[in-house]
């Protein structure tokens, strides 16, 4: 019984954790992956994790609808569309213990640029803002998303990275992200991670999933800039060090 209640308790977190990181708080990505895969072995918290995540995408779109950046979104999307291909083929062949390390050093390497970055001022802009370094991100945050479900942190840093202002990252990374996860879902079922019991599982988290959205979105808005960029490196760096370090 005792594991019942706490296998319960990781996977209420992990959904309310998914609202609040729909809801605004993008850098808590981090939280919801590492409850999850407390609860469950990698494979079941893959086919789980992904519809809810498509849940709390629905609500984020329709709150940000009117705040996304399209320029953005579109340069972004199609390198990670192909990285999500990339991964869909390695997915057994590479597993998540072995491919999250090295996207973590790199994520952390990335970190330590932005923060560089901060007293360098608009010296590293065009590195930034240039296409090859998007089209880099993208199939890092897309083979990431496939294999460990942690593209998170690599997506964050570039939002961060070309300067997004507050509302206008959370309303690009809502849309990014939804048009990420519905292009898994094909793949996630041919590799027999989306099943019925996944998908009971899903009805029964699903409101918290609502409910943490409403608590992020209030979170988010009453967070000033400058404090909302450190939050999101801060957890940038938390979720690399997560996928280096192992958790099971």
């Amino acid at each position: 019984m005792g594991d019942d209640l706490h296998f319960s308790v990781w996977l209420a977190l992990g959904a309310l954790g998914i609202g609040l990181n729909k809801g605004g708080l993008t850098g808590l990505g981090i939280l919801f992956v590492v409850l999850f895969a407390m609860a469950l072995p990698a494979r079941a918290s893959t086919g789980l994790v992904l519809p809810l995540l498509l849940v709390g995408d629905v609500c984020a779109i329709i709150i940000y609808r009117r705040v996304v950046v399209w320029p953005v979104f579109f340069r972004l999307l199609p390198p990670t569309l192909a990285g999500v291909v990339l991964g869909y083929f390695a997915f057994n062949y590479i597993s998540a213990k072995e491919f999250g390390p090295l996207i973590g050093w790199i994520v952390m390497a990335l970190v330590a640029v932005q923060v560089v970055r901060e007293t360098l001022g608009t010296r590293l802009d065009r590195l930034f803002h240039s296409h090859v370094f998007g089209a880099a991100m993208g199939v890092l945050a897309g083979a990431t998303t496939m294999i460990a479900n942690a593209a998170g942190p690599v997506a964050n840093l570039y939002f961060l990275s070309i300067r997004l202002p507050k509302l206008n990252l959370i309303g690009t990374s809502a849309w990014f992200f939804f048009a990420v996860n519905c292009s898994k879902v094909p793949f996630s079922a041919h590799l027999g991670l989306i099943n019925h019991e996944s998908l009971h599982l899903t009805l029964l988290l699903a409101p918290l999933v609502v409910v943490g959205i409403f608590i992020g979105r209030w979170l988010a808005s009453i967070m000033p800039q400058k404090t909302f960029e450190w939050f999101l490196l801060v957890c940038t760096f938390l979720g690399a060090l997560q996928l280096i370090i192992p958790h099971r």
